[in-house]
């Protein structure tokens, strides 16, 4: 069967899926748990072949970085599943009105049936894999599209997903765009998207066609707030980790700095010396990943020039600048100073090294420029607990939000991950991700005897003294 599958078209593997879970019928807890444990063995076993995989594909990422930022996350996200999966599937005793007891309401959680998941190139695992987990906890069966970006990965993941699970329930496809556009055509239970906002748009059409809904987890520029005279070297030391990690190409990177005037000259400062500390041999540290191909390495370079040619200072740092010709792909931390709203720096998600600082007065300023723009994946505040902070937490809106730190929300099992407004819409991750990709099926249950029979036709006495009662 797997071999004549592995043959199929999307659409007939799709077909089969969904024959597979009518003929089976809802998985069991005990089911849906051997599975996570399934995928959990073979993550681990696989982890080498895995770091391997995703350093051919970036060209450079330290095996090291591909599992603290990578795998780590996917298996605690899998044993969060395991441990809390018994409450997540019982049912939700819910309220009855007076009139109606005593009758009894709940709500169940059943599986909606085959979901999508497309999933990008910057963490080709973790971003397919922890989906997969989310659908596998809720019941369902899963067909994976991941990105051509890297085909070392997608071929890997295809390789061990075919040799744990039987391909009627979990399905890898490859291919190029045309292949992913295609895929987000097919009328699944529910699509699981990550990626670019533009894509994210084209993928939610042609869902709608199928009126089939999506979770979407897009991105957009997600700002930094610096509190006036919060620690600087604190700041600089998390947002260095935030902004350089897999060298930014991270959906929830800081995209740029909001910081009083009269502090970027020692931010610079700070952010140079932390920058130097972590990666001492500069763009050819080891532990510094390399941009993912030459059609992006060439966008973050003409987003640079364009800044430069508008009068923006760029400072590099922590490095030699020469040095960054050392390794191909690879573009040094750089700072850029000076930003206007006109340079396409301030208009574009960056994606890469490379961090615009702004300025402030005051600290409703930030939060106005915040706010006058698509609203972020990620928001960071550094500074101490106080009105600024309360200002920032209730005035803006965000994906989800890191106090004194960068990008860690997302390694929260327990919090919900998503976007809101152009960075996305719905959330996996938590009871969130489970019930994003289960039916709420509410259950109204008629006691033997029920006040409600009271109300109806033909309408007596005891109707109108109800009523009076009631209303």
């Amino acid at each position: 069967m797997n071999k004549s599958l592995s043959d199929m078209q999307p659409s007939q593997t799709l077909a089969v899926q969904r024959a597979a879970f009518l003929r089976d019928g809802t998985p069991s807890l005990s089911q849906r748990r051997d599975d996570l444990k399934k995928l959990k063995s073979a993550v681990l076993a696989k982890r080498h072949e895995m770091e391997s995989a995703i350093n051919a594909d970036f060209s450079n990422r330290s095996a090291t970085e591909s599992a603290i930022l990578e795998l780590m996350p996917l298996i605690n996200g899998i044993d969060y599943l395991y441990v809390k999966l018994p409450n997540m599937m019982k049912p939700e005793k819910r309220h009855v009105s007076i009139n109606f007891k005593p009758g009894s309401a709940r709500v169940e959680y059943q599986p909606l049936g085959v979901i999508g998941i497309m999933s990008p190139w910057n963490f080709p695992f973790s971003l397919a894999l922890m989906p997969l987990a989310t659908a596998i906890a809720a019941g369902n069966r899963a067909m994976i599209k991941p990105s051509e970006m890297t085909p070392a990965s997608s071929e890997l993941m295809r390789q061990i997903l075919q040799e744990v699970f039987p391909l009627d329930q979990v399905a890898v496809v490859t291919g190029d765009a045309s292949v992913g556009a295609a895929f987000s055509s097919l009328p699944f239970d529910h699509i699981v998207f990550t990626g670019s906002t533009a894509v994210g748009r084209a993928v939610m059409r042609a869902a709608s066609e199928n009126l089939v809904p999506v979770t979407l987890e897009l991105g957009g520029k997600s700002p930094v707030i610096i509190d006036k005279n919060h620690p600087l070297e604190q700041a600089a030391r998390n947002i260095a980790y935030g902004k350089l990690s897999n060298a930014g190409q991270i959906c929830i990177s800081p995209d740029y700095i909001l910081i009083h005037e009269d502090e970027v000259e020692p931010f610079v400062a700070a952010f140079n010396s932390a920058v130097s500390s972590m990666f001492p041999e500069g763009p050819s540290d080891p532990a510094y990943t390399a941009i993912i191909n030459d059609k992006h390495y060439s966008r973050i370079h003409s987003l640079v020039e364009d800044a430069r040619n508008k009068g923006a200072k760029i400072v590099e740092t922590g490095i030699n600048p020469n040095e960054a010709k050392n390794r191909s792909n690879t573009i040094a931390p750089t700072i850029v100073l000076n930003v206007t709203e006109e340079m396409a720096i301030m208009q574009e998600e960056i994606f890469g090294p490379v961090l615009p600082v702004m300025t402030y007065r005051n600290i409703d300023e930030a939060i106005a420029y915040v706010n006058t723009h698509p609203r972020p994946l990620a928001l960071y505040y550094f500074g101490k607990d106080g009105e600024s902070k309360l200002k920032v937490l209730k005035r803006t809106t965000s994906g989800n939000v890191t106090i004194n730190s960068t990008i860690l929300h997302f390694a929260q099992e327990d919090l919900p991950f998503g976007g809101v407004g152009s960075s996305g819409m719905g959330a996996y991750h938590g009871i969130e991700g489970f019930k994003a990709l289960s039916h709420a099926k509410g259950i109204y249950e008629q006691g033997m005897r029920n006040m409600s029979e009271m109300l109806r036709p033909p309408y007596g006495r005891v109707a109108q003294m109800i009523l009076k009662t009631l209303l």
